[in-house]
């Protein structure tokens, strides 16, 4: 039985392939997309809709564009896969391995991915409004500009994650683990100020059981006596010393208003 790989837009056979006797049709794809990415055939902007890629091998796989809407991929291995611009929305990607995969620009509205290992992927620009993220791995992930509108990060692993200028309206962020072990708290636990400083990047604050945590330049989740520290080696009084002082100054405000009271409800257990 031949089963075929077609492009999204063109409908262009991209890869073809025979699948043995007894293989359920309902898992035809599966195995075909496994033998294309083995073969390391051109899979850009394949139509994948609604297909059943539970636990498939799609590991360094090329499927940028494609359209993966709906797709079942639970427990499937997509380390250092190529999915930028890939269409993942209403895709279940419950265990799925994303580790090191390019989600750059991804589409992952409603997107399942409970669980799921994202160490170091690159979600820059992602959509993942209303994604359900619980309990994945984000460690080292890069998340700038990603849109976070109402997704559920509840006890994610942010561990060395980039959150620079993501898009966190209405997101769920409680239980959220940093590099430390420390536990964001509260109702609003990620605070922004920028461009500022000498690299005119975004000034990251976190509110944590411990304390608040500070994302400054490459310098990521550290504590303020480190951060003060860093700020007096690198300008002393200078002109960015005073506007990051001025911000701490702001980001203080901010804590003491959203930090929970202890048994408060969004405080650290």
């Amino acid at each position: 039985m031949k089963h075929q790989i077609k492009h999204r837009f063109t409908n262009a056979v991209l890869f073809e392939c025979d699948i043995p006797e007894g293989v359920e049709s309902g898992i035809a794809m599966r195995h075909a997309l496994e033998k294309a990415v083995a073969s390391r055939a051109y899979l850009s902007r394949a139509d994948l809709t609604g297909a059943n890629l539970t636990g498939a091998n799609l590991t360094g796989a090329n499927l940028s564009g494609a359209n993966l809407t709906g797709a079942y991929l639970t427990d499937a291995d997509l380390t250092g896969a190529y999915l930028s611009r890939a269409y993942l929305s209403r895709a279940d990607l419950t265990g799925a391995n994303l580790s090191r995969a390019d989600l750059t620009g991804a589409n992952l509205t409603d997107a399942d991915l409970t669980g799921a290992y994202l160490t170091g992927a690159y979600l820059t620009g992602a959509n993942l409004t209303d994604a359900d993220l619980t309990g994945a791995d984000l460690s080292r992930a890069d998340l700038s500009r990603a849109d976070l509108t109402g997704a559920n990060l509840s006890r994610a692993d942010l561990t060395g994650a980039n959150l620079s200028r993501a898009d966190l309206t209405g997101a769920n962020l409680y239980g959220a683990k940093l590099k430390n072990g420390e536990v964001l708290v509260g109702r609003r636990p990620v605070f922004m100020v920028g461009p500022i400083g000498s690299r005119c990047a975004y000034f990251v604050a976190y509110i944590t059981n411990q304390g608040l945590r500070f994302d400054a330049g490459c310098q990521r989740q550290i504590t303020r006596e480190r951060f003060e520290e860093r700020l007096a080696e690198n300008h002393g009084d200078n002109i960015h010393a005073k506007e990051y002082r001025a911000a701490l100054a702001l980001i203080d405000a901010h804590a003491e208003i959203w930090t929970p009271a202890p048994n408060e409800e969004g405080s650290a257990a």
